[in-house]
């Protein structure tokens, strides 16, 4: 249907379908029909407008012009990230990029546009077709070449680098946790390395750290906070053991002019264990998967209360990219009678939970703790020393 939409028949249907489809969709399918426009381009038109309108978060002023499908679209990289890999890849010399598993295109399109030429091959027909529509939509077609192919069939030896990005859901089945079975299958992806140096995979968050080919770097990106993949960077292009990157939203400015902050380190060391002090710092969850912890609370002077949660205190407020503060003035071993109590005291009624560490489902607690009044607070359920502990804190 990508093809269709791209014929002056499917611009005009899209043109319309922009105009109305705020609306009802049922009144709007309608209302294209009665434009002369067919029922079948009416519905690809409308699904393309809708597509759109929910990848501007991803992609910005460029949704406005691509092409989408809703599987494509939940698993593309997003720009911010596609554009700094890109520019890192450019930053390390190379010139030619073998895209494996290119998805709509995003990262091929980011290539390009660091002045990177792209071999872009996808096993899916309707995924390839609407990477190339893409391209040529976007006027990156002198950069980039698109073509359905087995990416286990792709001459990778005859470019700078490789980018491989294997498929990690299958029809009917959903989301696919296990790299053995990831499409290309994981013994293909991770020899990629042997074949090209200059090797990058973007995988799963909860990929294994065990699984980084020696001497590759493992880094985790989250964007606005949100934990999005991980990318294991091979033989040359590896810069640190471990890499926490934190992107900000399009709608933050964040660090560095809106480009995010890096924390880097071994991702094998322990942090310091103390007590909680009168500020509790929960690291963003790219900090926590890259295993650098340790190096978040060296960066603010703070200690962990349990070895083995992810909570750094610290006794003076200091300022940090990497985590949120929170101001603790409660702290008490977990007892739902006493927790009640203490929220009524101080009249909350609307609470934050955050938990690490802890059995307790928030949602269940929220309604056992029976909440009334006017002021919000927050509560993080945690362990100290072992133990319990519910730690209130200021909203």
């Amino acid at each position: 249907m990508t093809a269709s939409l791209r014929t002056p028949e499917g611009v005009n249907a899209l043109a319309l379908a922009s105009e109305i489809a705020a609306g009802d969709p049922l009144a709007a399918a309608s209302a294209l029909r009665s434009r002369g426009v067919p029922p079948e381009l009416a519905a690809a038109a409308l699904t393309q407008v809708d597509l759109r309108r929910r990848a501007t978060s991803k992609f910005g002023p460029d949704a406005e012009s691509m092409f989408f499908t809703r599987a494509g679209l939940e698993q593309a990289t997003r720009a911010a990230v596609s554009n700094r890999r890109a520019a890192r890849l450019a930053a390390a010399g190379v010139k030619t990029l073998a895209d494996l598993g290119c998805g709509l295109g995003s990262d091929a399109i980011a290539a390009a546009r660091a002045g990177i030429e792209v071999y872009a091959v996808d096993a899916d027909p309707l995924t390839a077709e609407t990477a190339a529509a893409n391209v040529a939509a976007l006027k990156l077609d002198h950069l980039i070449r698109v073509e359905c192919a087995d990416a286990t069939t792709v001459r990778v030896e005859g470019f700078d680098a490789v980018f491989a990005d294997p498929a990690r859901r299958r029809a009917g089945r959903g989301r696919v946790f296990d790299p053995k079975s990831y499409s290309p299958p994981w013994d293909f992806v991770v020899g990629l390395a042997e074949r090209v140096p200059r090797t990058v995979l973007k995988l799963a968050p909860g990929i294994d750290h065990d699984l980084l080919p020696p001497g590759a770097e493992g880094e985790w990106v989250s964007v606005g906070g949100d934990l999005v993949e991980a990318a294991f960077w091979c033989g040359p292009l590896a810069e640190a053991p471990r890499r926490a990157t934190l992107l900000p939203s399009s709608a933050e400015k964040g660090g560095a002019a809106g480009r995010g902050v890096e924390l880097t380190g071994s991702g094998t060391r322990q942090a310091p264990v103390g007590d909680v002090g009168a500020y509790l710092y929960d690291p963003d969850p790219a900090v926590v998967r890259s295993h650098l912890v340790a190096e978040f609370a060296e960066t603010i002077g703070g200690s962990l209360a349990d070895p083995d949660i992810a909570y750094v205190y610290t006794d003076d407020p200091r300022e940090t990219p990497y985590g949120r503060r929170l101001e603790i003035t409660d702290v008490l071993g977990f007892s739902l009678k006493r927790l009640r109590a203490l929220l009524r005291e101080r009249g909350v009624g609307r609470l934050e939970i955050r938990k690490r560490g802890s059995a307790l489902e928030p949602e269940q607690l929220r309604r056992d703790l029976r909440l009334s009044g006017p002021e919000a607070a927050s509560i993080v359920l945690t362990r100290v020393a072992g133990a319990p502990t519910v730690i209130l804190c200021r909203a």
